[in-house]
């Protein structure tokens, strides 16, 4: 079943759909239910390698859903901790969980400044209004 539509506030976001929870240097990166409801039913996350490294506003890996095939795009840059096994072994996760257990991996922030430069809850929520 899908989740409901929701924006946390304690999440920062990306203008292309993702989100990041801000633990100290860590970050938890996903996509927003804007994008899991616009993909529809996930089936396949093309996770990067544990320990590459992803770069802010750049690709690091594809999520396909029955719908179309997306690049998923870093809100931050960092050298990845851990991809999340549970989405890659079933994608829907994504779709009834986005905030919590369909999260997509964690990473260690190379530039926590970058943070800065994301939207909190209401201004990504006047994106979407606006788009």
């Amino acid at each position: 079943m899908a989740a409901a539509e929701s924006y946390p506030d304690e999440l920062k976001y990306h203008p292309e759909h993702d989100w990041a929870r801000i633990d100290g240097d860590e970050a938890t990166l996903g996509i927003t239910w804007f994008a899991q409801d616009a993909l529809g039913e996930l089936v396949h996350f093309e996770a990067p390698e544990a320990e590459a490294t992803v770069a802010k506003d750049s690709s690091y890996g594809e999520v396909e859903s029955v719908k179309a095939v997306s690049d998923v795009i870093a809100p931050l840059s960092g050298e990845i901790l851990e991809v999340n096994q549970a989405v890659v072994d079933t994608p829907e996760t994504v779709n009834e969980d986005p905030y919590g257990d369909g999260w997509l991996l964690r990473i260690r922030l190379s530039d926590p400044g970058e943070v800065d430069g994301l939207l909190d809850a209401d201004a990504y929520k006047q994106l979407l209004e606006d788009s």
